[in-house]
């Protein structure tokens, strides 16, 4: 318990140095907590343990930011200091700390002289000692103070709480208050349903005696009809029987006077019956006039509701003829807008016709300029024909004329067109084979060309429709492509079969060469002489459309000297310009072509480098290793090649070349005023061939967040920094490791990175280089081809390509012993969750593998493993999924464009001993750690990706830490993610 007294121990000045140290070790948790590193500093700068510099680095390191943290900083100085430090210590504690003290010593504290080491003099001391009573005396005065401060404080809370006390007690009121008004309000509710209930109750009777009146009015209107009828029956008789009596008097007539009083009286009786019922009626009638009277009222109320009703929909009926004013202007605009749509998809659709139109007549003019072009040929080689027959036909009249001349020797006569080994008696000239064009446009297939439009490869390589080519079409234009890209070595073997190629003659003494030449399979073969000595001018090869790429084969010695390319990797190289009079100008090769493709033999062997991706460097080299026949595959995009001419002249770009590279060594600043750059840089190369530097590349730094280039300058090309990285390597492998130790502590001498050994792996090729066949030529064995500077695996360069991730990147943590232990810390923090192991079956085991989903295997428990499922689960949900994995999932997580933040926590002695209770509780050692850190820090470097390493220096415990790894975190998933191909 914290003051308790102790029993007394040794004395402190007996014990050695590792005994003191130990005794603070064991009490660290306690200094560090309870310590104020601005209260001991004085006494350890008196005691002159702690220097200036040192009082500066613990007070205003922005590394450490809390208490806790200096203290503990504080206590790795004083142990670079030894046993002095120590005991400055633990004065400083019995002065300042005296029940602190007690727990670590064990000793009481004592302010006498005798118990101080002697570090400070005596009269310094006593200064100290009364500076230090005088303001622990301040601190006294201060803490009164506070605690006055505190009760006046405490004082207000509490009447602050009978005041809550009291509102808790009026809410309690109202609460109840509340409760009765809602029962209430409950109960009228219940009678305001019950009133409900009544009044449609009511309704309905209402409504029934409202039918039964009805029906009584009906009944009252049938009575009076009845009583109406009576009457007026009753009103004729009575006028009938005036007039009878009229008659009777005016006859007076004795036989009628019976009959006529009979009626009488039977008229009487009628009306007294009509009499007697009279009243009865009477009652009836004035009954059901008082219930007319009153259905006439209601009917004049329902009356009166139904005009009110009427004025309101009346009100209504303006207000939606408002709205369907407003509509219909809103519909003559839109028909308005739909008619002007309607004119301008018609102009858009004349111009398309207008645009088909013209094209159809371009490809018509095209198609007529190639049947003249070949017309043209023809009748060539129909002149050129005949001028072989005519000029055989002289030679075999020379021949008749001097048989004496061809008896003669070759050395005494000089240069003959005989055999110089038999006469022409033994050896008659054989018919020479005629001259025939090879791989021309026949007119009669562009007849036949027209009218055969359902043509597999016609319609794959020349399209008349409107529409765009369908996926189909251009399948076939692949493989006819590459069908004829592959025979090109064959059709430059049957061109020199049907040309004759002659030497120069520039003496009539020198031997003119016989060749010799194949004739069709259809034909017999015949031997014969070689042409005639002003024939030495031969027909290049004919051009071979094939779809866009043409095909063209010329002797391209030194092709260099006869045109100059521009381009590179992102827009093409592109003939820039071609020499008048030179064999490429022969040929008809035109600014704006792009090469795709170049041909040549070297060493008797066919040598084909593809530069459709190639920069404009490695371009440059390819078409200097030409040497003979040249076979060049051209594409023409003259509106790229103007647009790129356009960007060079506006300065906007320097060339065509636009890659990405990861640098793999440190090359620092250089004479020629090349830029520094370190070991994992990117950079954006703009340039592969600057003007006036052959071996440099004009290169930019890379934004880290965004695709934005920084500083700009030069840096070696590939092949000059093969050779800076194979020195440096040289240099680092005859450079002893050297280490030195200040103040007790171990620094090495460099911890920059200084190369990164990565080697164009299994398949030998390198993606900075340009793509090489090397194929053997026809009937000739050789050894294989070395050209220049392709012999070096290792790269100083490598290839990298921008990702940007939509979500949170999966964490990995290195290295593997110290991953394990902060990957739960790290997953307990919101917006981190840990990857949790699924348990597979055996089928479902082996499908998994198949599709490579299963990223490792669970070490603990059977059949768990870790997937690439539950990891894409964990970041659909957004947040970060901590991988408690090995390097080796890295790849597998590539293959599904899953980027994940690997950082390696980079580990030293020190930095290991602060992490020793955290080891011991999971089994582990320092030794260990220290192992496991060494063994996996050289295979960062075979990732195909960047990582992040934090150094030992930048945090002293695990709080630190994982606030260093939070902000890590952050940082790289803002980053660009880099990746390099996979060349294993």
């Amino acid at each position: 318990m914290e003051g308790a007294c102790v029993p007394e121990g040794p004395d402190l000045k007996e014990m050695d140095e590792e005994v003191l140290w130990n005794l603070i070790n064991d009490n660290r948790h306690r200094i560090s907590l309870g310590v104020r590193p601005c209260i001991l500093i004085p006494y350890l700068r008196q005691a002159r343990v702690l220097t200036e510099v040192d009082e500066d680095e613990i007070l205003s390191c922005h590394n450490l930011t809390n208490r806790c943290m200096r203290t503990s900083y504080m206590l790795d100085l004083l142990r670079s200091q030894g046993r002095n430090g120590a005991i400055a210590l633990l004065e400083g504690l019995m002065i300042h700390y005296p029940s602190l003290y007690t727990q670590v010593t064990g000793h009481k504290p004592s302010t006498e002289p005798s118990r101080f080491s002697g570090l400070i003099k005596y009269s310094e001391l006593t200064e100290y000692l009364i500076r230090a009573v005088t303001g622990m005396q301040n601190e006294l005065q201060e803490a009164r103070g506070e605690a006055g401060r505190m009760s006046a404080q405490c004082k207000s809370l509490q009447s602050e709480i009978g005041q809550m006390m009291s509102q808790e007690e009026t809410s309690r009121k109202i609460q109840s208050e509340n409760g009765r008004l809602q029962r209430h309000l409950g109960a009228l509710q219940r009678e305001v349903a019950k009133l409900k209930d009544e009044k449609c109750d009511l309704s309905i009777r209402y409504t029934v005696v409202i039918e039964e009146k009805s029906a009584m009015s009906g009944r009252l209107h049938d009575l009076n009809l009845q009583v109406y009828q009576l009457q007026s029956e009753l009103q004729s008789l009575q006028k009938e029987s005036e007039i009878q009596k009229q008659r009777s008097l005016r006859c007076n007539s004795a036989p009628e006077m019976p009959r006529l009083q009979e009626e009488v009286r039977m008229l009487r009786s009628q009306l007294e019956k009509a009499q007697m019922l009279d009243p009865a009626r009477q009652d009836i009638l004035a009954q059901d006039l008082a219930e007319a009277i009153d259905s006439q009222v209601e009917l004049a109320e329902q009356l009166k509701c139904y005009r009110e009703e009427n004025e309101n929909l009346l009100k209504d009926k303006e207000g939606l003829l408002d709205q369907k004013e407003s509509l219909s202007l809103q519909v003559q605009q839109l028909s308005l807008d739909c008619k002007m749509h309607q004119q301008r998809s018609t102009v858009v659709q004349n111009q398309m016709r207008e645009l088909q139109a013209e094209r159809d007549q371009a490809y018509l003019s095209r198609d007529e300029a190639q049947a003249m072009i070949a017309n043209i040929l023809a009748e060539k080689d129909t002149l050129r024909t005949q001028l072989v027959e005519l000029q055989e036909t002289v030679f075999t009249m020379q021949a008749h004329r001097r048989p004496r001349v061809q008896q003669m020797s070759p050395e005494k006569k000089g240069v003959g067109w005989d055999s110089p080994t038999s006469s022409s008696e033994e050896s008659p000239l054989p018919p020479r084979r005629r001259l025939r064009r090879m791989d021309a446009v026949n007119p009669m297939s562009l007849s036949s060309f027209n009218s055969e439009s359902e043509d597999v490869g016609v319609s794959s390589v020349r399209s008349r429709n409107a529409q765009p080519p369908s996926p189909e079409s251009l399948r076939r234009r692949e493989e006819v492509l590459y069908a004829d890209s592959s025979l090109e070595s064959a059709d430059t073997d049957s061109l020199l079969d049907d040309f004759v190629l002659l030497p120069d003659v520039e003496k009539e003494d020198k031997k003119v060469a016989w060749l010799s030449s194949s004739v069709d399979s259809n034909s017999v073969s015949h031997s014969r002489a070689s042409a005639p000595p002003f024939l030495v001018r031969s027909r290049p090869k004919a051009i071979r459309v094939n779809g866009r790429v043409l095909s063209i084969s010329f002797q391209g010695e030194a092709l260099l000297s006869q045109l100059t390319v521009v381009g590179g990797n992102k827009t093409g190289v592109f003939v820039h310009q071609v020499h008048q009079g030179s064999a490429a100008h022969t040929v008809g090769i035109t600014p704006g072509a792009q090469i795709v493709e170049v041909g040549c033999e070297q060493n008797k062997r066919a040598l084909k480098m593809v530069l459709e991706d190639s920069t404009l460097e490695e371009a440059t080299w390819a078409l200097g290793q030409v040497t003979g026949m040249c076979h060049l595959s051209l594409r023409p995009r003259q509106a790229d090649y103007e647009a790129l001419l356009q960007q060079l002249q506006t300065s906007e770009t320097s060339s065509g070349d636009s890659f990405y590279i990861r640098v793999n060594l440190s090359i620092p600043a250089g004479a020629g005023g090349t830029m520094a750059v370190s070991c994992n840089d990117v950079l954006h190369v703009t340039n592969t061939l600057p003007a006036g530097a052959d071996d440099l590349w004009h290169a930019s730094r890379v934004h880290p967040r965004q695709l934005l280039d920084l500083q700009s300058g030069t840096v070696p090309n590939y092949y000059r920094a093969q050779q800076l990285l194979i020195r440096a390597i040289e240099d680092l492998s005859f450079q002893p490791k050297k280490s030195q130790k200040q103040d007790g502590r171990v620094v090495h001498q460099s911890t920059h990175k200084a190369v990164r050994i990565v080697s164009t792996g299994r398949q030998g090729w390198n993606p900075l280089w340009v793509s090489v066949e090397n194929e053997k030529s026809k009937g000739t064995e050789s050894g294989p081809l070395s050209p220049s500077k392709s012999c070096m695996t290792l790269m100083p360069y490598t290839l990298v390509t921008p990702n940007f991730p939509p979500v949170c990147r999966p964490v990995l943590l290195l290295p593997s012993v110290l991953g394990r232990i902060l990957d739960k810390k790290l997953a307990s923090w919101q917006g981190f969750e840990l990857c949790v192991p699924e348990v597979l079956s055996s089928s479902e085991q082996a499908a998994r593998v198949q599709r490579s989903e299963i990223l490792e295997e669970c070490e603990q428990g059977e059949n768990g493993f870790y997937t690439l499922r539950s990891v894409d689960k964990i970041m659909k949900k957004g947040i970060h999924c901590v991988l408690p994995l090995g390097m080796d999932c890295v790849r597998r997580l590539h293959r599904f464009n899953i980027f994940p933040i690997i950082i390696f926590i980079g580990q030293s002695a020190r930095s290991a001993r602060k992490l020793r209770s955290k080891l011991q509780r999971h089994n582990q050692s320092e030794e260990q750690l220290l192992a496991c850190s060494r063994s996996e820090e050289p295979m960062l470097d075979k990732l195909p990706c960047l990582y992040h390493n934090m150094s030992p220096d930048s945090w002293c415990d695990q709080t630190s830490l994982l606030n260093a790894l939070r902000t890590v975190i952050w940082e790289e998933q803002r980053r660009i993610v880099w990746v390099e191909p996979d060349l294993w």
